[in-house]
């Protein structure tokens, strides 16, 4: 049984993820936004070890006390930290009103970096643990559909590499779970295509990845098959990634 801490717990693709965590016995301890929502979530899973606490993850002078809590709540030991939350925002609305740029880099950034910090040391003095944290595929080149909240994420990912490293001799994995499009709420205003995945489809993956890169940490691409199309995007020159409007197009 491992001791599971989730932030973000509320979240369409985080809920699909615990039921997984709950049924195999896991001891859960669930942080979300919504009370109405986390007591939902909690009460679709099966397991009897599961405590809750709501939280908003934008007051980032509390995340340390929120790391403490779980710290507590989980009889004094974390095994898993899975950070859950963030939110895609309004692009065009970012273009023009600086307050909606800041939010997104806020809530999808610095937000899940106050979380990180407490984690990052407690789970060092511990010498063991894993953290992983759902960041984009939107990370890996900005585009015009979803820029800021891409180079919120981009930065996330680097910010996770550089922890990665510094937590391996410590015997803490740090596992980047970049993924592609989910249809979830956060997404009902945007158009689907073949490529979008459920979150019940994901969360299985999502598993498999996050036990598969416990010791070592790592970047995962969900679901697989955005790895090669990234590949492809990343070195795609500028002048003609500006010609494709499947990839720069709103």
């Amino acid at each position: 049984m491992r001791r599971v801490v989730v932030f973000g717990a509320t979240s369409a693709i985080a809920a699909a993820v615990i039921a997984r965590l709950a049924a195999r016995g896991d001891r859960l301890h669930l942080v979300g936004r919504d009370p109405a929502r986390l007591a939902a979530v909690a009460s679709a899973c099966s397991s009897n070890e599961l405590t809750t606490a709501v939280a908003d993850f934008t007051a980032t002078d509390h995340a340390a006390s929120l790391v403490a809590a779980a710290h507590s709540a989980l009889g004094g030991a974390i095994d898993l930290v899975l950070i859950a939350h963030g939110d895609l925002g309004d692009q065009a609305r970012s273009e023009h009103d600086y307050s909606e740029a800041e939010r997104l880099l806020h809530i999808n950034l610095l937000s899940v970096i106050a979380l990180l910090v407490p984690l990052a040391n407690l789970l060092a003095r511990q010498g063991s643990g894993q953290i992983a944290v759902m960041s984009s595929v939107a990370g890996d080149r900005g585009r015009p559909r979803n820029y800021t909240y891409g180079a919120a994420k981009g930065a996330l990912t680097i910010y996770l590499q550089g922890l990665r490293s510094r937590l391996y001799p410590h015997g803490v994995a740090v596992t980047t779970l970049k993924l592609g499009p989910v249809d979830t709420p956060m997404t009902t205003d945007h158009p689907k295509n073949a490529l979008f995945t459920t979150p019940t489809r994901l969360a299985p993956a999502i598993v498999r990845a996050i036990d598969r890169h416990g010791r070592r940490g790592g970047e995962v691409y969900l679901p697989w098959y955005w790895r090669p199309i990234l590949a492809i995007v990343r070195i795609t020159p500028e002048p003609l990634f500006q010609r494709l409007r499947a990839l720069s197009g709103r």
